[in-house]
């Protein structure tokens, strides 16, 4: 029997990374998952991976998480047959690079669009589906770049430190109706999102300098955090940002210096894989 048995969870940028990794944990603890992403076919495959072990359904709902019909519709997918959710992470995220000066206003709303107006959305459906069900658990994926300056990456950096307060506050308003609400910031994790990133070496060098634990991460040490969230032992637990970075937290920001020569006028680009899901 899994602690998690009979709860149904929606996440989020589902189809791959932190978001996947999270709902295999999820599931594999007993949870129903519906993933939700941008691409059917990537679900699919997504499913079908995760199918490969016996265990609950695993439910797909394509959609973008910016457009709030599509977040009504994932949330209906997810729920069990009485109409309550019991747990959401919202893991769907995007970011772009480049000199703030240069940022054009399409990159901010884009990043923004993704990371922070769909955060909203994703926790103003789930959270109304878990208020009528008597309680449940909310978990944002900021990350180090919503607390420590991460120069050329502006607008990803207000879009996660958004995240945390837009949880936060959630936490403090959904308490009395038995819904927790927590925020996990992860260091640096190879994923589709943070190829740019992971692929230079002399960022990836910056970065575990300022790491005690020398390594980066894996999605699985996020998902693992995230279960514990979701589920029973963090009854007592609301309104929480917790690092999990190798201790990156305790130092500063990467020098992404390196990374920023040679751009110009207008040439804020985008990082490879910057949708979730």
């Amino acid at each position: 029997m899994g602690q998690l048995d009979g709860m149904h969870a929606l996440i989020t940028g589902g189809g791959s990374g932190i978001g996947l990794a999270s709902a295999r944990r999820l599931r594999e603890d007993g949870a129903t998952v519906t993933l939700m992403g941008r691409s059917n076919e990537k679900l699919e495959e997504a499913r079908s991976g995760l199918t490969l072990v016996p265990g609950p359904d695993v439910r797909i709902a394509a959609g973008d998480v910016s457009v709030e019909d599509d977040v009504a519709a994932a949330v209906a997918t997810a729920r069990d047959a009485d109409g309550h959710l019991q747990i959401c992470v919202a893991a769907a995220g995007t970011g772009t690079f480049g000199p703030t000066l240069d940022l054009a206003r399409s990159a901010w709303d884009n990043v923004l669009a993704t990371n922070l107006t769909g955060a909203m959305l994703t926790l103003k459906h789930a959270g109304r589906a878990m208020v009528l069900g008597g309680g449940g658990s909310i978990i944002g994926i900021s990350s180090i770049a919503g607390h420590l300056t991460h120069r050329w990456m502006t607008a990803y950096c207000v879009s996660k430190a958004g995240l945390e307060m837009l949880m936060r506050n959630a936490a403090d308003e959904l308490g009395g109706a038995g819904v927790r609400v927590n925020v996990v910031r992860p260091g640096l994790v190879p994923t589709d999102l943070a190829v740019g990133l992971t692929s230079n070496e002399a960022a990836v060098a910056d970065y575990l300098a300022q790491m005690p634990l020398r390594r980066l991460g894996h999605v699985d040490d996020i998902a693992h955090l995230v279960r514990y969230l979701a589920g029973p032992e963090s009854s007592w637990v609301t309104g929480q940002v917790i690092n999990a970075d190798g201790g990156h937290s305790v130092r500063r920001g990467p020098d992404l210096d390196h990374m920023a020569k040679g751009f110009g006028a207008s040439q804020s680009t985008p990082w490879p894989g910057v949708r979730g899901g």
